[in-house]
């Protein structure tokens, strides 16, 4: 028995109900994850860089805003941080917006692929059934011309011969 392919194997993988709420769920936590580590890097970052000069990021709203459009790696210039471990702070908050975005872009592909593979999958078995059945109606196509094959092929080996053609 050949080894199974790579597109059946992604067909098992992707249609099943375990990997879909798999993803759905490892959404969700890193959502949810992501929105905790804003809130704490927003609370940790305001008494690091409120003391320091030319800073920015000086209340929870202001901090609140900067964390959302650096995890979202969009960076208007207004708020920034100043301080080394600010800027630490930073850093940890543009990784989980990524890491964020990447696992939201990888369940929706998933989304999509599962989609397809379902519909890929009722394709090949409407066809498989199709094939079947016309493989069904040849044999029986077949059947029948042999049967009339062998009953000519009597007639013509009857002693007498064939019946005398009618006019």
């Amino acid at each position: 028995m050949p080894p199974p392919s790579f597109a059946y194997l992604l067909r098992r993988l992707l249609g099943s109900e375990h990997w879909r709420r798999l993803h759905v769920r490892a959404s969700l936590w890193a959502a949810l994850i992501t929105v905790l580590l804003l809130l704490c890097a927003s609370w940790i970052i305001v008494p690091i860089e409120t003391s320091a000069p030319k800073a920015t990021i000086t209340s929870f709203p202001d901090a609140v805003w900067w964390s959302i459009e650096t995890a979202t790696t969009v960076g208007y210039g207004d708020l920034f941080p100043v301080t080394a471990w600010g800027r630490v702070i930073a850093t940890v908050v543009m990784l989980a917006g990524i890491s964020l975005f990447s696992i939201v872009t990888a369940s929706i592909a998933t989304w999509f692929v599962s989609g397809a593979a379902r519909r890929v999958h009722q394709l090949a078995t409407v066809i498989e059934k199709a094939g079947h059945d016309s493989r069904a109606d040849a044999s029986d196509e077949l059947r029948q011309l042999h049967s009339r094959f062998d009953r000519l092929e009597q007639l013509i080996t009857t002693p007498g011969g064939p019946p005398a053609p009618r006019d």
